[in-house]
Formats: C-alpha cells, sequence, structure tokens
C-alpha cells in the first residue's frame, strides 16, 4: 500500500472514530464516577434542554444502548465520510441540529438522548440520495444499506414507549430534507473516445447493423488505401 493510500484510509477513518471515542469516553465517566448526565439531553419545548440538541447525541442510558450505536455510526459515517468528502461535516452537524430540534419540538415529555436520530440522518440521506441521483454505484450502496438497517424503519413509530421513536423519525425526515440540499460529489463516468482500431472494427458494420467482410482497407489513421492495379495486355501474356 503507498503512502498516499494509507494517508487517504487514515483520514477517512479519523472523524468517525474520533465521534465514536468521544462517545465512549463520556459514557465511561459517567458510569465510571457514578454521574448522570440524561438531564443534559433533550427535553421536548423545555427551553433551558434547546442546549440539550449538541449534548444528546454523545449520551446514553446503558451498555447495550452506546454498544448498539457505535457499530451503525461507524459503518454509516463512513460512508458519508467516503462518498461525500467535501460536505460529510456538514451533514453531521446539520444532521445534529435539525433531527434534535425535530425532535425537541414534536417528542413526548421526557429525556431524549443516544446518537441514533444522527444514525437515522445517515442512512435516510444516503438511501434518498442515491436514488434521487439516478447513478447505479450509489444505487448499490442504497440497497446495501437497506439490506443492514432496513429494520430500522420499524423504529420511527411507537411501537416501544421506550424507545424515542421520535428522535428516530425526526432523524429520517433530516437525513432526506438534507439529500435535496447537497449535491452529489461522485464524478459521472465520461465516455472515453473512440480509438482507431475500435472505429475500423466498427465500419464492418452497415446503417441496418449487418456485418459486412471485405471492406476497402485504411490506413492507421483512417485513410482509404487504393492498390494500382497492373495493367494487362497482350504482351504480358507472352
Amino acid at each position: 500500500m503507498s503512502i498516499k493510500a494509507f494517508k487517504e484510509i487514515f483520514g477517512i477513518l479519523v472523524f468517525p472514530l474520533l465521534i465514536i471515542l468521544l462517545m465512549w469516553i463520556v459514557f465511561l465517566f459517567e458510569i465510571s464516577y457514578g454521574f448522570n448526565f440524561n438531564h443534559f439531553s433533550i427535553y421536548p419545548r423545555k427551553f433551558s434542554s434547546l442546549l440539550g440538541i449538541f449534548a444528546s447525541p454523545f449520551l446514553h442510558s446503558d451498555l447495550s444502548h452506546i454498544t448498539n450505536n457505535t457499530l451503525s455510526f461507524f459503518v454509516l459515517m463512513l460512508m458519508v465520510r467516503f462518498f461525500y468528502k467535501k460536505n460529510y461535516l456538514k451533514i453531521f452537524l446539520l444532521g445534529i441540529v435539525l433531527s434534535g430540534l425535530l425532535t425537541w419540538i414534536i417528542a413526548r415529555p421526557a429525556y431524549h438522548l443516544g446518537m441514533s436520530g444522527v444514525i437515522y440522518v445517515l442512512a435516510s440521506f444516503i438511501i434518498a440520495k442515491s436514488f434521487f441521483s439516478k447513478q447505479y454505484n450509489l444505487i448499490a450502496i442504497a440497497f446495501a444499506v437497506i439490506f443492514l438497517y432496513g429494520s430500522m424503519l420499524w423504529y420511527v413509530f411507537p411501537i416501544d414507549q421506550s424507545i424515542s421513536w421520535e428522535g428516530h423519525l425526526s432523524g429520517l425526515i433530516t437525513g432526506v430534507l438534507l439529500s435535496f440540499f447537497f449535491k452529489n460529489e461522485i464524478e459521472e463516468v465520461q465516455p472515453q473516445p473512440i480509438t482507431i482500431q475500435q472505429s475500423l472494427f466498427l465500419e464492418h458494420f452497415d446503417d441496418n447493423g449487418r456485418f459486412v467482410e471485405n471492406l476497402p482497407f485504411l490506413d492507421e489513421n483512417g485513410n482509404l488505401i487504393i492498390e494500382e492495379e497492373e495493367e494487362w495486355s497482350v504482351f504480358n501474356v507472352f
């Protein structure tokens, strides 16, 4: 592996890993020293809780909660970081703010915390952006996300009162909205010019698509070669 490739891979991994590291530092600090930071998370329609929009993604209720969010966030954030190198930070920050604000507006009176709202932002952004772009490589990624995280869709409904389905729904809506505002960064593959050899081969097909075996000779530049026929006379016979 070249140094350039290593630096590129390292650069892509750094951001998701730093966010995950921050999540775990907060969680381990809580359980190690007996703190409970839940009151710093989002409490809907309480103005003093607006700052919880920024804190809530880094707060988790228990080990199962943070473990589930860690893997999902890493995979999805890695995709966004790789395919949207110019805008991944904006997508992440706007995802936190908009999904958190929407949760603050529509959610039940309770503390809402965890990275899952942002995870829904990333998943819905990837899927929506992929289909809107109509590019096959992105659509393939979207199907991969659906295959891996398709069951997440059920948790935007109130099927479990212990889960912040409002936060999930807010993340889903936010991701779709963001997909309209960020341009696709994957360059479309431009058709390569036809080489002389390919052009010569295509010359063997007529307007109806039939293959014509015998054609006039062409040189490497595509110019017609006319061979001079030898003149025969009666004197050549003898």
